[in-house]
């Protein structure tokens, strides 16, 4: 995968909402196994719109116990924010990845730096969640010199005052934290997701995607009436973490796109 033109995130995702579809991004932790570009491409195989890749960090203070476990079996396995970047150039997947890491690692690499890192790997979109609002501005000057989209998340409890903010600085898409926590599978989707969804609709014409909790393809659906796409990270992580193959992780996705497309 070569490096991808500004904008090529949020084209994307309006090219598919264009066409009536439902987005669907799922994710990898960057390290996980030998095997992880893999699982990245079985996942774009399998109908991903983007694919979320972490990277991780000792301390994912917003993520539950999955996701911690995975970044934590990565770490063990040696990997680092370059080896990561290093192998995605080589990665067939044709759509739009989105690094998802902690402020630490782009402070300590430098933002600049950083940005340019994700560009040259060919990634197209950054979610930095513990970099609040007010403090943004050195990370998406850095990033939107080098072409890559910063996406900002908003959470139930967001004012409408700021949720309007957010809205106008995210770029590619927004980021719709459908419940108040960490991340993690849950048996059923929380009734804040479809309220949070109409309010983000209401502020931008960018595409709303859900995270946070949406583990099955009917909780997939039933978040995409209100929604634009949804996120699935824990409920696919705890499949790798159990042994699954890149090939299963793929039919996983194909199970969700194929839910959605049935709506």
């Amino acid at each position: 995968m070569t490096g991808q033109p500004p904008g090529f995130l949020e084209a994307t995702l309006r090219a598919g909402m264009a066409g009536g579809r439902k987005l669907l991004v799922p994710y990898v932790t960057g390290g996980i196994g030998p095997r992880w570009v893999e699982v990245l491409e079985a996942m774009a195989a399998a109908g991903a719109d983007a694919v979320e890749v972490a990277i991780p960090f000792s301390d994912p203070v917003m993520d539950g116990p999955t996701i911690q476990e995975a970044s934590q079996r990565a770490l063990e396995n040696g990997a680092t924010p370059p080896a990561i970047l290093d192998a995605l150039p080589a990665a067939d997947v044709g759509v739009p990845l989105v690094a998802m890491t902690y402020y630490n690692l782009v402070y300590r690499g430098g933002h600049r730096r950083f940005a340019h890192g994700l560009r040259d790997a060919g990634i197209s979109g950054a979610v930095v969640p513990d970099v609040p609002l007010e403090e943004l501005g050195p990370w998406a000057r850095a990033a939107a010199f080098e072409g890559v989209e910063t996406v900002l998340l908003a959470s139930p409890v967001t004012p409408d005052d700021r949720l309007a903010r957010i809205c106008e600085r995210s770029h590619g898409f927004v980021y719709g934290v459908s419940v108040m926590g960490t991340t993690g599978e849950r048996q059923r989707l929380a009734s804040s997701a479809s309220v949070l969804a109409k309010r983000l609709k209401a502020c931008t014409d960018l595409p709303v995607l859900l995270g946070f909790g949406v583990s099955t393809p009917a909780q997939a659906v039933e978040a995409c009436a209100e929604a634009d796409g949804v996120i699935v990270a824990s409920a696919l992580m705890r499949r790798l973490l159990d042994g699954a193959s890149p090939d299963q992780l793929g039919h996983a996705v194909a199970d969700l796109r194929a839910a959605l497309d049935c709506g």
